[in-house]
């Protein structure tokens, strides 16, 4: 990503796949005074162009090649810098809203940072209208806007469902045919997903805010190399 400095000022933020024109001098307030038929002209005392104040005047023109093979002292040269992002504030958009980047130019350089990111609602939140009373849908229920915590249970618990699925037919059979019994180890595996499940929703409901959840998610590596998060793991499958 590449930015245009006219002045110590950002003007533009070529892309870099086309030539571009440098700016030299631009048309003044004393061009346009200037710009008009003389007296005695049929047309005297109206503009001669069409131009106005602050449109290019002059200017050099410049082949798409700068931006690849041109140093960036080169380019800086005539008011092309690569723009550098600070990340130092960008957090993990899955758990934070971030700011959009403010593009600055100092110390000879371009650079683009991001104001301090909010943390997503991590508990669910009731919509209201704008006198704080209620908002509900067509079948007059509460419309809710669902927090993180809600989110990742319903995340973990769609996950158990899927590990259930393939022994499902098992409980079908057990249902429909008197002498067949589920295999104890078919139903030991369904027993421990489903514990696994609930014990996951009950440490996701004990964050007591987004860095908590963020830990309770996030996968660390021991000194021995096992790769392990707080929430743990479901079961391994039996099918």
């Amino acid at each position: 990503m590449f930015a245009q400095v006219e002045s110590g000022s950002i003007t533009s933020f070529p892309k870099g796949n086309k030539g571009l024109e440098i700016v030299t001098s631009r048309y003044s307030a004393e061009d346009i005074t200037a710009d008009v038929y003389p007296v005695g002209h049929e047309q005297a005392g109206q503009r001669i162009h069409i131009w106005s104040e602050g449109d290019v005047k002059e200017g050099l023109k410049y082949p798409k090649s700068i931006y690849t093979l041109w140093t960036e002292a080169e380019r800086n040269a005539i008011g092309i810098y690569t723009v550098e992002i600070d990340e130092t504030n960008r957090k993990d958009e899955k758990f934070y809203i971030n700011t959009d980047i403010t593009y600055a130019f100092g110390s000879g350089k371009v650079t683009g940072s991001y104001g301090t990111a909010t943390a997503k609602a991590i508990a669910d939140v009731n919509e209201v209208d704008g006198n704080g009373d209620p908002i509900l849908d067509s079948d007059g229920n509460q419309i809710v806007n669902y927090g993180l915590k809600t989110k990742y249970k319903n995340q973990f618990n769609a996950q158990a469902a899927g590990l259930l699925a393939p022994t499902d037919w098992y409980v079908v059979k057990a249902t429909e045919v008197s002498d067949y019994s589920v295999p104890s180890v078919i139903t030991t595996y369904r027993a421990a997903v489903r514990t696994k499940v609930n014990a996951m929703e009950t440490a996701i409901d004990g964050c007591a805010n987004v860095e908590a959840l963020i830990t309770l998610l996030t996968y660390t590596t021991d000194s021995d190399g096992v790769t392990t998060r707080p929430l743990g793991e479901f079961p391994d499958e039996v099918v």
